[in-house]
C-alpha cells in the first residue's frame, strides 16, 4: 500500500438517507473516513464493540450525541466515542462533513 492518499483511489459509497463516505486511508490499527451529509441527514445512534471513534467536523455543523450527552459541533470541533458508547449525529447544514477516525480499522468498510 502506498504511503500517500490519492482521492481517486477510492469511490464514494452512497449510504442512503443523504450520507456518503469515502475511505481516506488506513493501517491495521487506524482508519480515516470522509463522510458527507446533506442537511437533516441522520447518522443513526449506534455503538461499536471493538472500535474507538473520533468524529472531526471538517465543514458545516452537527448535533452530536455521545453516551447520552448532546452538543452542537461546528468546523474544528470533534466528538470522541469510546467503544460501547452510543453515538450519532444529525447534520444541521448541507454539505456538512465529518472526518471519522477509527481504531482499529473498520474491516467491514473494505468489504463494501
Amino acid at each position: 500500500m502506498s504511503p500517500f492518499f490519492n482521492s481517486q483511489q477510492y469511490t464514494w459509497d452512497d449510504l442512503g438517507g443523504g450520507i456518503k463516505r469515502k475511505i481516506v486511508g488506513y493501517t491495521d490499527s487506524l482508519m480515516a473516513v470522509h463522510v458527507c451529509f446533506e442537511k437533516g441527514a441522520i447518522g443513526t445512534p449506534h455503538a461499536h464493540e471493538i472500535h474507538d471513534q473520533i468524529g472531526y467536523v471538517v465543514a458545516g455543523s452537527f448535533e452530536a450525541e455521545v453516551n447520552g450527552q448532546k452538543q452542537i459541533l461546528k468546523a474544528g470541533d470533534a466528538y470522541i466515542a469510546h467503544k460501547h458508547f452510543i453515538h450519532g449525529a444529525v447534520a444541521l447544514e448541507d454539505n456538512s462533513i465529518l472526518l471519522d477516525v477509527f481504531s482499529p480499522l473498520r474491516e467491514d468498510f473494505l468489504l463494501d
